[in-house]
């Protein structure tokens, strides 16, 4: 019954977890869209960065931004930030449940690094804070001035804490974590600066002060970033149910692939959105990166004994030592097209009479 329990809870977090993210990343495409697509209005208003007219459900809407805020506050004011809040709460709930609880389960491998459980849970935990308070400082820095510059020197630290958390958790693991790494970063950005710089504006407005440009500047740069991250977090949030994309033989450059994948798409549509146009080579690039996706999964010995092997069909006698067996790489073929479709119980009939080694396939 406690089982039963557990997993309807992990169900309705994960539901609600999706339908939160799905609110916040649609406010975000919808915003940074706006945003790229103002024009100069007919009539030219003091203070007005531009308007936009759409079309939807049946009406008409004229939308107009303000270069920092309007002279007098409106009645009503629409706040976007729970999307945000519930989507990492709901999200960091999960992890908990799944991967905390029972490190032993999904976050420890002992062929990678082995780990008491409270360290696996103090490595996370603190991977996650550490990440923000880099990127926070990035983005202060110099270095944030420059969007190129940030931009090249944030997927290099992708990178390397990929390549870090690949090194100390499991491939299910590590990619779990680099997903609540990003995702960390994106809330944090919503609560510490965004949010804030807002409340801010509105503070100097109730005053009767100008705010500070600066404040929406810096809340627009960061809700920018949020933007282009969107696309490989909710891939690497949806891997784990897909264990052919960590536990293939070069997790690392898939991971890699993904996050360039994922910043050319996003980078495409805004620039269409901006200039009307984009680049054409933009999608041949992201195609070229996905190219290096693992056809095959990365096979592990894992510590069971050799007498597991009595309820197999096969002798004891013929029963093999437990060994790493080697890894294969990927080749797009006829032939092993149809062996990966083929049936367990196909391949099975194929064989010969010699069991394989045991290897974990993480699924």
């Amino acid at each position: 019954m406690a089982v039963l329990l557990l997993d309807w809870i992990t169900l309705v977090l994960r539901w609600s977890h999706v339908l939160a993210a799905i609110a916040w990343i649609g406010s975000s495409f919808y915003f940074v869209a706006l945003d790229f697509s103002l024009r100069g209005g007919a009539e030219p208003e003091a203070g007005v960065a531009g308007e936009a007219w759409q079309v939807h459900g049946g009406g008409f809407y004229r939308i107009r931004k303000y270069l920092v805020a309007p002279a007098s506050l409106p009645s009503e004011l629409t706040w976007f930030m729970w999307e945000a809040y519930s989507t990492w709460l709901l999200g960091f709930g999960l992890l908990v449940l799944e991967y905390y609880l029972k490190p032993g389960v999904y976050l420890i491998d002992p062929a990678v690094m082995t780990l008491p459980p409270w360290a696996a849970v103090a490595v996370g935990l603190a991977s996650l804070a550490g990440g923000w308070i880099v990127y926070d400082l990035l983005c202060r820095s110099p270095i944030g001035r420059n969007s190129r510059l940030l931009s090249g020197l944030g997927l290099v630290l992708l990178f390397a804490a990929s390549a870090a958390y690949l090194n100390v958790f499991s491939a299910r693991g590590a990619y779990l974590h680099v997903g609540a790494l990003v995702g960390t970063i994106m809330v944090a950005n919503v609560f510490f600066i965004i949010i804030p710089n807002q409340r801010k504006i509105v503070a100097a407005l109730l005053a009767g002060e100008t705010p500070s440009a600066d404040l929406g500047k810096q809340s627009k740069e960061r809700s920018l970033h949020n933007n282009y991250l969107t696309l490989p977090v909710v891939f690497v949030m949806l891997s784990s149910h897909y264990p052919f994309t960590f536990a293939g033989p070069h997790p690392l450059l898939v991971l890699t692939a993904v996050f360039v994948v994922g910043f050319l798409v996003r980078h495409h549509f805004n620039l269409t959105h901006k200039t009307g146009s984009a680049p054409k080579f933009l999608f041949p690039a992201a195609a070229r990166s996905s190219w290096a996706w693992p056809c095959s999964p990365r096979q592990r010995q894992i510590q069971r004994p050799v007498t597991a092997w009595r309820a197999s069909p096969w002798s004891a006698a013929s029963s093999p030592s437990v060994a790493r067996p080697a890894t294969h790489r990927c080749r797009l073929t006829p032939a092993s097209m149809s062996r990966r479709l083929a049936s367990p119980m196909t391949r099975m009939r194929t064989s010969s009479a010699t069991p394989p080694a045991f290897t974990n396939k993480s699924w």
